[in-house]
């Protein structure tokens, strides 16, 4: 049984007060919850602050990106080194954002995960297709491209350490295409059956693949509750800790948190 796991991707939002006192929100709500796995991603510049309120919780501390090199003449660019500096554990790498707005190939995005998983993060690689492709009938064939040239070269030793996220381009922070939950599962099915073709069954049934495209408190356990749904990664509704809650509880079908 694959534990859910729901992610909170901040993105480039919040200030130094607004991360704090959002940190804390979520610490307090979430308690000591153990029935479902729970990372959030702040901007680079409030890792440290995000970390030191997380401390001590299950609450998992988690990157936006980095480069794939140690250290270097890299302006601007931030290492795993660094990232497991700070306490991070988690790494999204390959989101629609970078991928589509700042032109990151499938061959970047393989060398930034195989150098993530060396150095003990655990990656988030993002997949997904936009409108035009699944207009287009290419939703197969885009998502087995960018998991077969995003995981090349990637070992079976360090497969434990990596799930993926189908974030459809055209459900992003679109509220007039929301995908369906059918939609999502058999978007999530597909990936489940290139991986397997990749590394086989066992690893194939154990890759937790959560679903990222405009997941809101309203939709999430319609969602989370599709066969081969293991999670969710969640954008604007992570920058509330009321409605980022509410999605964990959909995954978790439990009690009222915080009460």
């Amino acid at each position: 049984m694959r534990d859910k796991f729901v992610i909170g991707n901040w993105k480039m939002h919040t200030t130094t007060a607004v991360a704090g006192l959002l940190a804390k929100a979520i610490r307090d709500g979430l308690g000591s919850e153990t029935r479902v796995r729970v990372a959030v991603c702040p901007p680079f510049p409030y890792l440290a602050l995000v970390g030191e309120v997380l401390k001590g919780t299950r609450i998992a501390l988690g990157a936006q990106n980095l480069y794939p090199e140690a250290e270097g003449a890299f302006t601007g660019e931030v290492s795993s080194t660094m990232l497991l500096d700070l306490g991070c554990r988690y790494v999204i790498l390959g989101h629609s954002e970078r991928r589509h707005k700042l032109g990151e190939s499938d061959a970047f995005i393989d060398q930034k995960v195989r150098v993530a998983l060396t150095a003990g993060l655990e990656v988030i690689l993002c997949v997904g297709e936009t409108l035009d492709q699944r207009n287009a009938n290419q939703t197969e064939a885009v998502l087995d491209r960018q998991i077969s040239l995003g995981l090349a070269g990637v070992t079976a030793e360090n497969l434990s350490r990596l799930s993926l996220a189908y974030e459809p381009v055209w459900a992003i922070g679109n509220f007039a295409h929301h995908a369906t939950p059918p939609q999502a599962e058999d978007a999530h099915r597909g990936i489940r059956r290139r991986f397997k073709q990749m590394f086989g069954e066992s690893a194939a049934q154990a890759l937790v693949i959560s679903y990222g495209g405009s997941v809101e408190p309203d939709n999430a356990a319609a969602l989370l509750s599709r066969p081969g749904v293991d999670g969710a990664l969640i954008g604007g509704a992570s920058l509330h800790a009321d409605p980022f809650l509410a999605i964990v509880r959909a995954a978790i079908g439990g009690p009222q948190l915080g009460v």
